[in-house]
């Protein structure tokens, strides 16, 4: 079994209870898994998949097609925010299965905490569909629901109820057990070890700009990707804009080729205030113009002063 996929299979009469770890990418081993799983029905514990990519989501639309032609109903229980995700985006996720609880994320902007709650999905009543009530273990304050209502909730609107909800919940309550009311509630920037290794917790997400702080009084410096070079001429202490790297490049009339940029100009902290500038060089060429135009009137007078005093 891979290190970044992990799955536990256990069986109660004509119910199965399969429990994933992990993440599901294209290293995933569900294939293995449709001869261990009998007809009847499959409880599939999401509940630690922490990332699954579109090579994942093809193997596992592909699986649970497997899994009910070989009549087997598919009941999802604890689905992650990646689940829940990827459940809105593609429209056959679940197959002709149900989802029957689900994790709920929640932040706390006083204590900078992430949890994720567990709710059932039958719990949720009607749309339109609003979060629980979630408050945090630090302060107790009430926590802020960390995506949006109308689409993280959307899958509920098509929502099927779960056939045999009590031999369900028996088969969950033998093979995961749970302590109450705070196996419901985890933090949602743990780490699940695999066989030695960890894996965030955190659903999967577009990589995104990154924004590193800087001193008091200095624009933050953003980097797409990489680490940008510093742009000669600038100075970090004034806050200057070192840390920009853009796609294409601009020069200045008298600027050194090569770099492509205005090296004298900075941003201060205010938000757009020149803060320097290079100082102005005259071109040798200006020079040579002003010395030949001298020269010129000077022979103009000379030639004046000739012409006057012949006559």
């Amino acid at each position: 079994m891979s290190q970044k996929f992990q799955a536990a299979v256990h069986h109660r009469d004509d119910v199965s209870y399969v429990k994933l770890t992990g993440v599901i990418d294209e290293d995933n081993e569900l294939a293995d898994l449709v001869d261990k799983i009998p007809p009847g029905t499959a409880v599939i514990d999401l509940g630690e998949i922490e990332r699954i990519n579109s090579c994942g989501v093809r193997d596992w639309v592909n699986w649970l097609g497997k899994l009910e032609g070989n009549a087997t109903k598919v009941v999802l229980v604890e689905c992650s925010p990646a689940i829940v995700a990827q459940i809105n985006l593609v429209n056959n996720f679940t197959g002709n299965g149900v989802v029957k609880s689900f994790y709920v994320p929640y932040f706390c902007p006083e204590c900078d905490e992430e949890k994720v709650l567990l709710v059932e999905a039958a719990d949720m009543g009607p749309p339109p569909h609003e979060p629980p009530t979630c408050r945090c273990d630090e302060c107790d304050l009430v926590m802020d629901f960390d995506d949006m209502p109308d689409s993280y909730f959307a899958f509920l609107s098509n929502q099927k109820k779960v056939a045999e909800p009590e031999k369900i919940n028996g088969v969950i309550k033998e093979f995961a057990p749970s302590e109450g009311e705070k196996s419901k509630i985890r933090s949602r920037v743990g780490t699940t070890s695999l066989s030695g290794g960890s894996v965030s917790s955190l659903p999967s997400v577009p990589s995104l700009p990154s924004i590193s702080r800087t001193s008091p009084g200095s624009s933050p410096s953003i980097r797409a990707s990489g680490s940008a070079p510093k742009l000669p001429g600038s100075d970090p202490g004034r806050g200057s804009m070192s840390g920009i790297r853009t796609s294409g490049t601009f020069t200045n009339p008298g600027s050194k080729p090569g770099f492509g940029t205005n090296p004298g100009l900075g941003m201060t902290g205010g938000g757009g205030v020149m803060a320097e500038r290079a100082p102005v060089v005259q071109p040798k060429s200006s020079a040579v113009i002003y010395v030949l135009v001298a020269v010129l009137l000077a022979a103009i007078g000379v030639l004046a002063f000739l012409l006057l005093s012949g006559k």
